[in-house]
């Protein structure tokens, strides 16, 4: 529980004063993961302590390439000492290869942080995706939806959500399925 404590008050720390907004949906996502995080087993905290910092790199203090998923990695790595696990699942939350190679950095995030997949990359994802910006549950579909008209016909963040659809509905049954069967 100390971890999943000590990324909350970071996270707050970080977001909420300054980006309100996020830090609700930071929340949400947080609260989430608490409540399917028994599918992981014993990478719960870790799960946990991720989804309350995953857009920790949204922080106008910390972007440094315009990718929060990479840069609030490299924050939690190189300025705060947290564990390799914790960078790499918030490096890698939510598909972030494929908005990694979509800027042209796809080599960097893969050297710095081997990437994350089974139940625990679908869980993160799942709480990411099932929460929105607000922090109230939301249906993927619908959260996806969200993301296209905030971002814009043609934007980065557009066009990468639209290529992780299907990777991203995956992830949301793979959890389904899981919390199904627990």
């Amino acid at each position: 529980m100390g971890d999943i404590q000590w990324a909350r008050d970071l996270a707050r720390e970080v977001l909420g004063e300054v980006l309100p907004r996020r830090w609700s949906h930071c929340c949400g996502v947080g609260i989430k993961a608490e409540a399917v995080a028994h599918v992981v087993g014993d990478q719960a905290e870790l799960l946990v302590a991720a989804a309350w910092l995953h857009d920790i790199g949204y922080a106008p203090a910390l972007v440094r390439t315009g990718m929060h998923q990479l840069d609030g990695a490299r924050y939690l790595r190189d300025v705060v000492g947290a564990s390799p696990g914790l960078c790499r699942l918030i490096a890698h939350h939510t598909c972030a290869v494929i908005e990694a190679r979509n800027r042209g950095l796809d080599e960097e995030l893969i050297a710095e942080f081997p990437a994350v997949d089974g139940l625990l990359a679908d869980a993160i994802t799942y709480a990411d995706i099932t929460t929105s910006p607000d922090g109230e549950p939301v249906e993927a579909r619908d959260r996806l939806s969200e993301i296209v008209a905030r971002y814009g016909d043609g934007h980065l963040v557009t066009l990468t959500m639209q290529e992780a659809t299907p990777v991203i509905f995956a992830s949301v049954r793979a959890v389904e399925a899981a919390l199904a069967h627990a």
